[in-house]
């Protein structure tokens, strides 16, 4: 005990024990304990100085009396616990109130889990007053009280994570007022949702911002964390963009979610990953058909128009030919770049008569994913 050194360990362990017991006690009541649990060297001895742990474990100290010394450390810890909890408890009996009604009551932080995710309560015995009319307030209003109990009831107009702490003030036998403070209790509002997911409508298209809202019945949106694969996505509380570049692949987004502190995995959900659909060319706002000589005249440009597309994706035409037919006339052939008209298409063009054939053909138009898009050629005949 004395060369590992054991006993110094002890001997504050105890003096420890001893500060513990009595810092329960009011300090009035400190200064007149008197119970022995305590580890103080003894007085000297004939000009002889020892400490406690030699005087009680040193050598020449037999076995059996250093085992006397543990069961006499032992008991001495047991009744100073006795004599604390006697002092506590009598200051108890002096200001209480009469605890007639006793019920059993469970409470657990959350009523809403996830799969996985451990449900805990605490479960224990209250005991109130019927007769008394304690004085019970949240937030600085007054509670009706029926049996000793208030009722706190609050509108959920809004959404969000709400707190309040109740105070309970109690006049106890002696006259005395006395106040209790609840601990802080939180309550989620969220509005009713359906999330519906048609699998044929899973699609992420490449070259255009894909907008993504994604939320979880009875979770915060800001406590979502979103991730995916085969892309990119961001944003925040609720609402994201994703981009994605493979057309042919499946992208998936991840969500999960932090609650309580913990991160844990909700749902994923799988993208098909498509190009824009090829624009349509037009012409004076048509694909082909007769058109009349003065419109076909008034004309200089042709455009790439994406017809029934959500996007807001725009082409533009990088090419084209213009075919160019008059009756009983040779066929002229003309090229360009971009989606304009030439000086030579436009001094043919305002050559045409009723009769004349016009083809646009080789039209290549590109659009935000950067790929050249072959379009459908376009054929008017002049009236």
């Amino acid at each position: 005990m004395i060369n590992e050194p054991r006993a110094t360990e002890l001997k504050k362990k105890i003096n420890e024990t001893r500060e513990k017991l009595i810092s329960l006690l009011d300090e009035k009541d400190r200064k007149n304990v008197s119970f022995s649990l305590e580890a103080k060297d003894p007085p000297n001895r004939g000009g002889v100085k020892r400490s406690w742990e030699q005087s009680n474990f040193g050598d020449g100290i037999p076995l059996t009396a250093a085992l006397t010394a543990l069961a006499k450390i032992k008991a001495d810890t047991k009744n100073a616990e006795a004599e604390v909890v006697k002092r506590v408890l009598g200051q108890m009996d002096m200001a209480v109130v009469n605890l007639d009604q006793f019920s059993a009551v469970a409470v657990a932080p959350t009523s809403y889990l996830i799969a996985g995710q451990p449900y805990t309560a605490e479960v224990f015995l209250t005991a109130s007053d019927s007769k008394s009319s304690p004085e019970i307030s949240v937030g600085g209003s007054r509670l009706q009280v029926k049996e000793g109990k208030g009722t706190y009831t609050v509108n959920t107009s809004s959404e969000g994570i709400f707190s309040w702490t109740g105070t309970v003030r109690v006049k106890q036998t002696d006259g005395t007022i006395k106040t209790y403070t609840t601990t802080e209790q939180k309550y989620q509002v969220a509005r009713p949702s359906a999330v519906v997911s048609p699998d044929k409508m899973n699609v992420f298209y490449v070259g255009v911002p894909n907008p993504v809202s994604v939320s979880a019945p009875g979770i915060p949106k800001e406590n979502l964390v979103v991730t995916m694969s085969g892309g990119t996505i961001s944003g925040s509380n609720g609402k994201y963009t994703v981009t994605v570049n493979t057309p042919g692949t499946t992208a998936k987004v991840n969500v999960a979610a932090n609650v309580s502190g913990k991160v844990q995995n909700i749902g994923s959900s799988d993208f098909r990953v498509k190009r824009i659909p090829d624009p349509k060319a037009k012409f004076a706002g048509k694909t082909g058909g007769a058109l009349s000589s003065v419109v076909i005249k008034s004309q200089r440009s042709i455009f790439a128009i994406l017809e029934g597309f959500d996007f807001d994706a725009k082409f533009n035409v990088t090419r084209f030919s213009l075919v160019i037919a008059r009756p009983r006339a040779d066929v002229v052939v003309l090229q360009t770049n971009g989606n304009s008209f030439s000086a030579q298409m436009s001094a043919a063009v305002g050559a045409i008569t009723p009769g004349t054939r016009v083809i646009f053909d080789d039209i290549v138009a590109v659009g935000p994913d950067g790929t050249q898009r072959q379009l459908d050629p376009m054929a008017f005949k002049a009236n």
